[in-house]
């Protein structure tokens, strides 16, 4: 069985959300589907994908590793990440062809399964604070286990230009009392998980999560910027509430830090950037040697979703999973099947692959520009915070 074609699609669902799928197909009439992480950098990663193309057209879709190596290595330069991004979309296209190939599914090939379902988180984000906690509350009315939202704005909606307003304290304060009142209408059973989103500074962080405590959040994700993995010991040393991080880092090498200092409670792969399934599983073993739980990073679409899910159901080592929106629920017509989903849990069918099909005929209607917006945030002195 050899690769004989590399196609990309940037689609956009009826609800106006966009996905960047990678396809593989083989001469042996078995496809896969990958799903690109960033896609607001589609451009470069469609000229990516198209020059890695010469080292996988005509490999053996089996050869996960060797062409991982290949891709990242061949050049001299290490791959950034953009080009780990289109590396991601292959291997995870290539990982679903290996289960095709022979009917089963890409779980059991990772090993196989610990766990029948996987615990998710959904997206409960609000504009104000009694949205959040009426979003929060019909979120585990529907069955799910953990609501989450994200360090809030304080200029409101983003404006013409994709630009908008978030200041540090005022920010903090309605962090503050979000939580305190999703705490006080959820009760004390369900699991918050709050996100930070690299948008403060650590002396704002630390000020902050000690208010936070009180309220006892399942994790504090992404609460600095991920560019100086070091940064994270001055920050363990100072809050009493579990880390998350780790959706902004590519391959393995950002992760050996935090993972081997244990400065990072939870790991956050996003296997649409980090180099797909082949990479994210040494790194989800790594984490496992030092106590460290993953949760994939997955805002993106079902082919994402089913990945993430596919190594949860094969790892010791998670600790919940991100689940937007329920699965089946959105994007039907572009993704027909998908992954199943029950009062707060989630798992992949008993299909061989991934478990999820996408409609090319619904894709080529709903196709849009592989860029895509750049929404930005800055302060009320103008200077910019990170979206």
């Amino acid at each position: 069985m050899k690769i004989t074609q590399i196609r990309s699609f940037s689609v956009q669902d009826e609800d106006g959300r966009g996905y960047m799928i990678v396809r593989v197909d083989t001469d042996a009439g078995h496809h896969g589907l990958g799903e690109v992480g960033i896609r607001n950098w589609g451009r470069a990663i469609n000229e990516a994908i198209e020059h890695l193309s010469e080292f996988v057209i005509g490999a053996d879709p089996w050869s996960t590793e060797k062409l991982w190596q290949e891709m990242f290595r061949s050049g001299f330069f290490p791959a950034d990440k953009v080009y780990t991004c289109a590396i991601s979309a292959i291997d995870i296209a290539l990982w679903d062809i290996k289960g095709k190939s022979v009917d089963m599914p890409v779980y059991k090939l990772l090993g196989g399964p610990v766990r029948n379902k996987v615990v998710c988180y959904p997206h409960t984000q609000g504009r104000t604070i009694d949205e959040l906690v009426a979003n929060s509350v019909a979120a585990v009315e529907a069955g799910w286990k953990f609501v989450r939202w994200g360090q809030p704005e304080t200029g409101g909606q983003f404006e013409a230009g994709g630009i908008s307003t978030l200041e540090p304290v005022e920010s903090m304060r309605i962090a503050i009392e979000q939580m305190g009142r999703v705490r006080e209408a959820v009760g004390p059973e369900i699991q918050m998980t709050f996100d930070v989103h690299t948008r403060l500074d650590t002396a704002h962080v630390v000020q902050m999560c000690k208010e936070l405590e009180q309220f006892k959040p399942f994790f504090i994700e992404d609460p600095i910027r991920s560019e100086n993995q070091g940064s994270y010991r001055n920050l363990r040393r100072q809050i009493n509430l579990p880390i998350a991080a780790g959706e902004q880092w590519a391959t393995k090498w950002p992760f050996r830090e935090v993972i081997e200092e244990d400065l990072i409670d939870y790991a956050r792969i996003d296997l649409c950037i980090v180099g797909g399934i082949t990479e994210a599983l040494k790194i989800t073993h790594w984490a496992e040697t030092h106590y460290i739980d993953i949760v994939p990073h997955n805002p993106l679409g079902p082919v994402s979703a089913a990945a993430c899910v596919a190594l949860c159901m094969a790892s010791t080592n998670v600790g919940v999973q991100e689940m937007p929106r329920r699965p089946g629920s959105y994007a039907t017509e572009l993704f027909p099947q998908q992954l199943e989903w029950a009062n707060g849990y989630s798992w992949c069918p008993d299909a061989p692959g991934l478990g999820v099909e996408f409609d090319i005929e619904a894709a080529e209607h709903a196709a849009i520009d592989p860029g895509g917006s750049m929404p930005r945030l800055r302060r009320n002195d103008g200077a910019l915070t990170n979206w």
